[in-house]
């Protein structure tokens, strides 16, 4: 075990006990002991990175999560994130972190990656990027699919943070391995791995102890609940956009015609 990574890891435990997080991870026999793969997460809640990491303990297997570079300059979370080995991403220069990646799955590591980029705030599935498939099938490595519910009752887009003690639920569904041909097309596999994970988090949903009351609003619309629909989180995702667009053009100076 790595020591910066295990301190990490023995920290967050005893975060995730004060707050009285119940875990349940279903299929962790499915993370492979040895070799690289691609483990694709679902993204309700800003902990999912701190909770995925718990579906390869029992494999005794460590994740190099994908995250943005911002939190590697960070003077706290900077040098743990680099000590633990994780893989600092540019979005105005994505080829780099991509091609870390791709070095990291093939000398065996498991890299996790959020293909929906940003939280959902409808708790469905939005559209899926195509870089985890790409990075599969360039490092010669399965998928691993996971999904975790529950996370979004903790801290979400939209909401207040619950980081007291709560005693939330967290379920993690981790599902086999999907092997990934040389030739096999991003877009197809992205498809295909995308349906296994909606199975599984319909599996987790089931599992998981009914939401009422002011809870509902963690909840797909779809569910019952109270939450945006896919539709209407994808609208307001957009006008997020034209906002940060908006203030990043006002920084530069420059005003649209």
């Amino acid at each position: 075990m790595e020591p910066v990574y295990s301190s990490v890891i023995g920290f967050a435990r005893g975060v995730f006990a004060m707050q009285g997080l119940k875990f349940t991870v279903l299929g962790d026999d499915n993370v492979p002991r040895v070799g690289g793969a691609v483990m694709t997460i679902n993204h309700t809640g800003y902990m999912d990175f701190a909770y995925a990491g718990l579906a390869a303990q029992k494999s005794d297997r460590l994740v190099r999560f994908m995250a943005k570079d911002g939190v590697f300059s960070h003077a706290v979370s900077g040098p743990l994130m680099r000590g633990m080995k994780h893989i600092p991403v540019d979005r105005t220069a994505g080829a780099a972190s991509y091609a870390a990646a791709v070095d990291a799955l093939r000398s065996g590591e498991i890299v996790g990656v959020f293909p929906e980029a940003t939280i959902s705030r409808s708790f469905e599935l939005k559209e899926f990027k195509t870089g985890a498939a790409r990075m599969a099938v360039e490092a010669g490595v399965p998928i691993l699919p996971v999904v975790i519910w529950g996370s979004q009752r903790v801290w979400t887009k939209g909401h207040p943070k619950r980081l007291g003690r709560t005693n939330v639920p967290i379920l993690i569904n981790v599902g086999e391995p999907i092997a990934v041909a040389p030739d096999a097309d991003p877009v197809t596999v992205t498809e295909q791995y995308k349906a296994v994970m909606a199975d599984l988090l319909a599996v987790a949903r089931a599992a998981y102890e009914p939401l009422t009351g002011p809870d509902l609003k963690f909840l797909p619309a779809s569910m019952g609940g109270t939450a945006p629909s896919l539709a209407e989180a994808t609208r307001l995702d957009e006008a997020d956009m034209r906002e940060r667009q908006r203030r990043a053009d006002e920084q530069r100076g420059f005003t649209p015609e």
